[in-house]
């Protein structure tokens, strides 16, 4: 399955996950911690735990340094 994953005010990446991967598993193919983003499928913040259902997610990232 290939998601595309934007991260707000970042990039946008395409990756490729297995059928019953995580969106942890998605943010952590970034190099990203799922402890410091919110997932967010079509507005809505999901699990990160929760199983991949979407082909599209946006990741924003709750700390940011400066």
């Amino acid at each position: 399955m290939h998601v595309t994953v934007e991260v707000a005010g970042e990039e946008t990446h395409e990756v490729a996950v297995g059928e019953d991967a995580t969106y942890a598993e998605v943010v952590e193919s970034l190099d990203l911690s799922p402890h410091a983003v919110s997932v967010m499928v079509e507005d809505r913040t999901v699990p990160t735990d929760q199983p991949v259902d979407s082909d599209h997610v946006t990741v924003v990232r709750l700390i940011k340094g400066g």
